[in-house]
């Protein structure tokens, strides 16, 4: 698989599924299968047995992976995509809409 453009930090926008147009923060990424957990995106309803942190147990909702190919970077407001260019001899990544460096 190709070099993974996202980064657990990033601000991403859902551009497919049921979630489409809402925005969150990237909380995990997984170049390995090519998934992200974004915050407040794909809420899923998990069943807890009781234990140290929920003494109650019960049921929450966690966010659940989405796949990579399903978000899109956001740079000042706006979905961009990523690439890559080499500057002082440091690979660093790029917006394609603005041509600005992502810091």
């Amino acid at each position: 698989m190709a070099t993974c453009k996202i980064k657990k930090g990033d601000t991403v926008k859902v551009i497919a599924g049921k979630d489409k147009d809402k925005e969150g923060k990237v909380l995990s990424v997984d170049a390995k299968n090519g998934k992200v957990v974004v915050e407040g995106i794909n809420m899923l309803t998990k069943h807890t047995k009781p234990n140290a942190a929920n003494p109650q147990g019960g049921i929450i909702t966690v966010e659940g992976p989405i796949d990579i190919s399903n978000v899109m970077y956001l740079h000042n407001g706006q979905a961009t995509r990523i690439a890559f260019k080499f500057e002082d001899g440091k690979k660093v990544r790029v917006a394609v809409k603005t041509g600005e460096v992502i810091g």
